[in-house]
């Protein structure tokens, strides 16, 4: 068994949706997933210039395996990770796949209803912890260094 989920974690391919008002934390968790070995799609790194970008995120979209939605104020204020989360709720693909990291508590209805059901890991607290628990939804040991 994990030897299976340790494959299937070098085959996740996980997009990140989030607020750009959050880059600066989420560069810190793009940097622990791609050290652990794990493949992510994150808008700022992928999208290069004079790329139609809206085409590059629903590409994107199409071709991840795993969706990460960064939960903080900032994203109840953005229409595209209000779009991303509402487009990965409708692909059966995504079903079991889609893992909310929780910035800052809060209550985040107003992205969708069906959050309170998608499995959350809390970030608000120490950084060690929750990427020990966000690294095992993919059977993923994590080493801090």
């Amino acid at each position: 068994m994990a030897r299976k989920r340790r494959a299937a974690a070098r085959y996740a391919n996980i997009f990140i949706s989030h607020s750009s008002r959050d880059r600066v934390f989420v560069e810190k968790v793009v940097t622990e997933l791609r050290r652990h070995g794990m493949a992510c799609w994150y808008a700022p790194i992928n999208i290069v210039g004079a790329q139609q970008w809206q085409d590059e995120i629903g590409r994107a979209l199409r071709r991840c395996n795993w969706f990460l939605i960064i939960l903080s104020r900032n994203a109840l204020r953005s229409k595209w990770v209000k779009r991303e989360l509402a487009y990965v709720l409708d692909d059966n693909r995504y079903d079991g796949r889609i893992v909310a990291i929780v910035k800052t508590p809060g209550n985040y209805a107003g992205l969708s209803w069906t959050l309170s059901a998608i499995q959350q890991v809390d970030f608000s607290g120490k950084l060690d912890g929750a990427f020990g628990s966000l690294f095992r939804v993919w059977g993923v040991t994590y080493r801090a260094d």
